[in-house]
């Protein structure tokens, strides 16, 4: 790059006061730096049951707050959200995945209540995705007392996967994803990836 110089002469004889500036010449194109490239997601391995799924490290695990729960995880709020989400699994430990997706649907009030559903096949087995926003009923207190306060702007994202291995049925496995609903919007392609799921492969599901 070349520096050029320019002499301006003010009114005052004898005097002159030196005027600079940079310029590129065609020959030496000016130079910008290409933005840094963001990290990429890291992601853990996880084992539960006879199914194995990566999680993104931002999802911490958490300590089961039940029996029925192989393993439980909170999820990173989304900017604007107060609440964490919650994801967590649970074993094939019986009913239909009909009935399992009525008693989701009632977890929900029926005022503004939207449901969405799909199908899809994974290496690990078929699986339902079972899409649920509205007022969610929000458990408090002891399970036992089955105590509910009524969370607006809430979501969640069900998965009932028909796990396989070798050609033998492993049962059903169902994967929960709740919180408020930016959140869980900004946690669907995770957990889709969590267990080998394709979007771009899924159809739509009907209650039988």
């Amino acid at each position: 790059m070349r520096i050029r110089a320019m002499w301006w002469l003010c009114g005052m004889p004898m005097l002159a006061l030196p005027l600079m500036w940079v310029a590129a010449s065609a020959d030496e194109p000016a130079k910008t730096e290409a933005p840094a490239a963001k990290p990429a997601a890291t992601a853990k391995e996880v084992e539960a049951g006879d199914i194995k799924l990566s999680v993104p490290d931002s999802w911490k695990q958490q300590q089961t707050t039940s029996q029925f729960r192989l393993a439980q995880f909170s999820i990173p709020a989304a900017e604007g959200d107060a609440d964490a989400g919650e994801f967590y699994i649970s074993p094939p430990i019986g009913g239909s995945p009909e009935a399992n997706i009525g008693r989701w649907v009632g977890q929900f009030e029926g005022d503004g209540r939207e449901l969405v559903m799909s199908k899809g096949k994974c290496p690990q087995g078929d699986y339902i995705l079972v899409q649920l926003s509205g007022t969610f009923k929000r458990s408090i207190g002891p399970p036992i007392q089955q105590k509910t306060k009524p969370a607006p702007g809430y979501k969640m994202n069900g998965v009932i996967l028909s796990a396989t291995k070798d050609g033998k049925s492993l049962g059903n496995y169902f994967l929960k994803l709740t919180g408020p609903a930016k959140t869980v919007a900004a946690s669907e392609e995770a957990l889709r990836a969590s267990f080998g799921a394709d979007k771009s492969k899924e159809e739509k599901y009907e209650l039988p």
